[in-house]
């Protein structure tokens, strides 16, 4: 057989050949993507993913909507933390009331004393305990209005202030339903203040009896 006669039988071989090769290509591709995906790998540069701890941090900020959030503190105002809490109860008691379901105020009438600041909106002082849920971030305000009569102040050294903010604050046990922070109201004399309560996407208006009894109609 010349060289011309075998020319047919060695393009066949050729094809042949190639063929196998592509065959080689499709299953080493094929058992590499296997390896990677039973390793957890991933194709591309491993300086481009972010650490654990880093992608933990970016999804448990402000967006978690199982953290409560707090709107900016006004100018004068006062946050506490769970560590300025004194106590834990599992009820506050029935000379407390409710509110917002997060917060629970006095219901009877507290009887303010000369507090030695002088006159001004500090001139009296009423002490009561502020009982915040836990779980729940809230915010007092002396309501508008007022401000030159009213004083509001929880916490370590509790000083007269218009606004008092409270983190969330997690439960210490399974009796432990509500923080309690020591603290009351401030005010230039006797009356029925009015303060707003903001929490978990709700406000409420209520009014607290500092010297007198709140009657049915609105505050003045």
């Amino acid at each position: 057989m010349d060289t011309l006669d075998l020319a047919p039988e060695i393009d066949v071989w050729k094809g042949r050949a190639v063929q196998i090769d592509s065959r080689k290509s499709e299953f080493l591709a094929v058992a590499t993507c296997l390896l990677l995906l039973s390793t957890g790998c991933t194709v591309g540069d491993d300086r481009e993913r972010p650490e654990a701890g880093a992608l933990t941090s970016a999804s448990s900020g402000s967006t978690d909507p199982q953290t409560p959030l707090l709107p900016p503190l006004p100018q004068g105002g006062r946050r506490l933390s769970c560590a300025d809490s004194v106590a834990t109860v599992a009820d506050p008691g029935e000379l407390y009331r409710i509110e917002a379901d997060s917060v629970a105020v006095s219901s009877q009438v507290l009887q303010p004393n000369e507090s030695g600041d002088g006159q001004g909106p500090s001139r009296l002082f009423a002490k009561w305990g502020l009982h915040v849920r836990t779980g729940a971030a809230v915010e007092l305000q002396v309501a508008p209005g007022w401000e030159d009569r009213v004083r509001i102040g929880w916490g370590p050294a509790a000083r007269p202030v218009t606004t008092v903010q409270v983190e969330a604050c997690p439960a210490t046990g399974t009796s432990a339903a509500w923080s309690v922070f020591t603290g009351g109201t401030w005010v230039a004399g006797p009356a029925c203040v009015p303060l707003v309560i903001r929490s978990q996407r709700r406000q409420v208006d209520v009014r607290l009896a500092i010297g007198v009894m709140c009657d049915e109609s609105p505050p003045r």
